[in-house]
């Protein structure tokens, strides 16, 4: 049996930029703990979480990693994730497995990028959220100022729960302190402004605090306390410094006392149904270890040793050594022969893992990411509500050096792509290209280089064609009579449509309006294998048709040679002439960008953009550089990296994220649309 029960979970995220000191802190976490004998170092490649022969090169983490220690009584979970945009799903994914987001950021750099993406997902997912100042034994800060711009960004509830003293040596906590020295503000008025804000959440004990004017006792304010954090309205912020240990036992002492247990948190958003069905219902997990077992997986790893491993969160239930488990809707169940917990790079076997608990379990195939287990087929339609990930778009196309390659090409691609929301290969029907796609070119590259180093796998790249899409702009109507004999056989099928453009980003409706059996039923599903032809294929260049709605509202056929295939080609035809007639147009991508350059190099760099047909839409000074964010398309910002580090010496770095889809300039639409020539052919 587990040494602990529900009530003594936490699960907890270190989230936030890049060089803000996570993977450092969870090692100063698991030394203070005695998980650990000697804290090991980032520079030194010694760390628990940082683990993999990338990691240890790079400097800074690539993926999300797990480890778990005691403190107070109580069994921490802890997921220590990368900061850097390009690995952004893997902090993302990791917001799925746990009840509390620690957002660490650095007390020299303040808020960047992903601590202000990770502190919005986090809200989004129903979070318990706190703040983590770490590296303030460095040189030259200004946490007052810094501390006023956190509230500036994420608002007034972001309360401070314990302030530096003696010259950042140490910290004093304010919840249960009135007064003493601190090295900013005060003591006296943090704590009076945390008492305010969490006397707020109970009607009652701000009557009585009103009334007389005594501050509540710790245990009152503990479910006051977990309320705020639940609904928001509270986010504490801590200092701390992972290098020399300042603020370390608090933070360890707030996890252990205030962070939510499981069943303090909010409900995590299940759902009943299949993701996109109009009826779907909520379906609410109770942490009770005597119920049906749901688990939620939010991490893969394909481990050379241990293959295929699921790592997941019990939401429900009991898992124990052997229990019989189901994949999503799978029919039939897989034997969990042994249960890990994992410590970095270490499979500690358990076993047995309660609610609350993170765990894994290897070599089963089935288990993909964001998939459901159970031990009921009750809950076969059971899902967890999916996570808003960054849509990849920094591509390159890629081919085997050596010929014979191709197919165990696809069998590393696929580990690569099961292990990383964020990672997708696609394999152009048109080009004959594979492509893979990230968010960024440090995440492809080292994409690549994994591909060398662990797969022995050679490559060669180039840029790959843009992915431009292709919609309507009014209503028009297509028709197609495809009538055909050869020999004795005959085809015929007849089909009249409709289009109608839809809003941006709505995809494909296919709606059957026919009457009268004028189409029989059976030739509807040919008619739209033919329309999604045609879609898939594009009309004007070539490229997928999206946004718009087809009715088909007429038709006939042929006693004798009314043909599935004829009704392929008539459905075909019919939406090609339809879309012909519709003013198509072309779309590209545009996608969000963001620019760190030094102060100096600022103009030259905002000239740059608006020279790609890009727009800037502010700037943010951040210490030494300033970040500039803009909108650019996509095709125009795909040979950035090296002009960036031309016109900066190699100081500036970008990344970037999917805006929306726009039209192109008419002379880019002739262009494209002049390389393209329509397959006509009869099927």
């Amino acid at each position: 049996m587990a040494s602990y029960a529900t009530e003594s979970i936490r699960a907890v995220a270190l989230v936030g930029h890049g060089g803000s000191g996570k993977t450092s802190l969870a090692e100063a976490l698991l030394f203070r703990a005695g998980a650990i004998p000697a804290k090991g170092t980032v520079e030194k490649a010694s760390t628990v979480c940082d683990f993999d022969p990338q990691e240890k090169t790079a400097g800074h983490s690539l993926n999300s990693a797990l480890v778990n220690f005691a403190a107070e009584g109580v069994h921490i979970h802890l997921v220590d994730a990368p900061g850097y945009p390009d690995f952004a799903g893997q902090a993302i994914a990791a917001l799925a497995g746990v009840d509390t987001a620690v957002v660490v950021i650095n007390a020299q750099t303040g808020v960047e990028l992903m601590t202000e993406r990770m502190m919005r997902a986090a809200k989004a997912r129903g979070l318990a959220r706190m703040i983590v100042i770490n590296k303030i034994d460095a040189e030259n800060l200004d946490l007052p100022g810094l501390v006023a711009g956190i509230r500036e960004r994420f608002g007034n509830e972001c309360k401070l729960l314990d302030l530096p003293a003696h010259d950042r040596a140490e910290v004093v906590e304010v919840l249960e302190h009135d007064s003493g020295d601190a090295d900013f503000d005060t003591v006296a008025h943090a704590h009076r402004e945390l008492i305010d804000q969490l006397v707020e959440e109970d009607e009652e004990l701000l009557a009585r605090y009103l009334e007389d004017g005594k501050d509540p006792t710790p245990g009152e304010l503990h479910a006051p306390f977990e309320k705020a954090l639940r609904e928001g309205h509270l986010v504490p912020i801590l200092f701390v410094s992972a290098r020399t240990g300042a603020g370390l036992d608090h933070l360890m002492h707030t996890l252990a006392t205030l962070a939510p247990n499981p069943t303090e948190g909010n409900a995590p958003p299940f759902f009943k149904g299949e993701p996109g069905d109009k009826d779907v219902e909520a379906f609410h997990a109770e942490p009770d270890p005597k119920k049906h077992v749901l688990a939620h997986v939010f991490k893969v790893i394909a481990d050379p040793y241990m293959g295929k491993v699921g790592v997941f969160r019990v939401h429900q239930g009991t898992i124990r050594k052997d229990s019989q488990l189901f994949v999503g809707d799978g029919k039939k169940p897989f034997k969990a022969g042994h249960l890990y917990q994992l410590q970095g790079k270490d499979y500690v076997e358990v076993d047995e893992l309660v609610p609350g608990d993170i765990g894994a379990v290897a070599k089963v195939d089935e288990i993909e990411f964001d998939v459901v287990l159970h031990d009921s087929h009750d809950e076969d339609h059971i899902h967890l509500k999916p996570l808003d990930f960054p849509q990849p778009m920094q591509g390159l196309a890629v081919e085997t050096r050596k010929k014979g390659d191709e197919q165990r090409l696809f069998e590393i691609l696929h580990k690569l792509e099961i292990e990383d929301p964020c990672f997708r290969v696609e394999r152009h029907p048109t080009t004959h290209e594979t492509v893979i796609q990230g968010l960024g070119e440090m995440h492809l590259r080292y994409k690549l280089e994994k591909m060398a180093t662990q797969y022995k796998m050679e490559l060669d790249t180039k840029p790959p064609r843009i992915p431009y899409r292709e919609t309507i702009t009014k209503n028009a109507e297509g028709h197609c009579r495809h009538k055909k004999h050869s020999g004795g056989a005959g085809q015929f099928g007849e089909v009249y449509l409709r289009i109608e453009p839809l809003e941006r980003g709505s995809g494909f409706e296919f709606v059957d309006h026919v009457k009268g059996g004028v189409i029989p039923g059976v030739f509807m599903p040919a008619v739209e294998k033919g329309v999604r032809q045609a879609l898939a294929d594009g009309v004007i260049a070539g490229y997928p048709v999206e946004d718009l709605r087809v009715i088909i509202y007429d038709g006939k056929t042929h006693p004798v040679d009314g043909k599935e295939v004829a009704f392929v080609t008539a459905g075909r035809k019919a939406a090609i002439a339809a879309i012909q007639a519709a003013s198509p147009i072309i779309l590209e991508p545009i996608v969000n960008v963001e620019v760190l350059v030094p102060d100096a190099n600022m103009g030259d760099i905002a000239g740059d953009l608006s020279s790609r047909r890009g727009h800037v839409t502010g700037t943010t000074p951040r210490g030494h550089v300033v970040a500039i964010a803009g909108e650019v398309p996509l095709a125009e910002i795909t040979d950035y990296a090296s002009k960036l580090k031309s016109v900066t010496g190699g100081q500036g770095s970008y990344s970037m994220e999917f805006s929306r889809y726009a039209a192109v300039p008419p002379p880019t639409q002739q262009k494209l649309a002049a390389s393209f020539k329509l397959h006509e052919e009869d099927e």
